[in-house]
């Protein structure tokens, strides 16, 4: 009996097991092979792979991908623009540099606007030279957001406490997944869309 009982046991186990990796295996797994294929060379593979894989819209190609890291880095960007004008800080230095990053951030949300919508009009078809000045406008745009970030974080070198730290932390954030988002832009470029 008690073998019987251990044999239904070890069946039980192994029935879950499969079903298992039969679920994991079901409808998303292109997308996650897509994925995890598409953010393995990015510069922050682990924030690529965590953002990309939990994203609710579409994300079946190259471009949705490329689209979707887009989106990702914009909505990053409005929330710190926002959380940046109720900063409140004392110093006139600090006060300084805040309107310099909520001027260097919003002009990030316009490229990252721009280049959204540059990637949701490309065209792949004929000689190559529209989807060529297409890409190349996503390019900059992104590498120009990747800039305002960066110089935003300028602003803080000589200033210490508190704002400076938030500050950082929510802008080297929104940096790394705007890097991906140029990775993968890059690389649709590559794959011609």
């Amino acid at each position: 009996m008690a073998v019987n009982f251990s044999f239904s046991l070890l069946l039980l186990a192994l029935f879950l097991s499969l079903s298992s990796q039969t679920h994991s295996a079901g409808p998303n797994k292109p997308r996650d092979d897509l994925v995890r294929s598409s953010c393995v060379h990015a510069s922050y593979p682990d924030i690529c792979l965590r953002t990309l894989s939990s994203y609710d819209g579409p994300a079946n190609t190259p471009r949705d991908l490329a689209q979707a890291a887009v989106k990702v880095s914009l909505t990053r960007a409005r929330k710190v623009s926002g959380y940046l004008t109720t900063v409140r800080s004392g110093s006139k230095r600090e006060q300084s540099a805040l309107r310099d990053c909520v001027d260097q951030v919003g002009d990030s949300v316009d490229e990252l606007s721009k280049t959204l919508s540059e990637l949701q009009h490309i065209r792949t078809g004929g000689g190559g030279a529209t989807f060529r000045w297409q890409m190349s406008n996503a390019e900059t745009w992104v590498s120009a957001a990747l800039t305002n970030e960066d110089t935003c974080l300028d602003g803080f070198r000589e200033i210490d406490g508190k704002v400076r730290v938030d500050v950082r932390r929510k802008i080297t954030n929104v940096a790394r997944v705007t890097s991906n988002a140029l990775y993968l832009i890059n690389r649709l470029d590559q794959t011609r869309g």
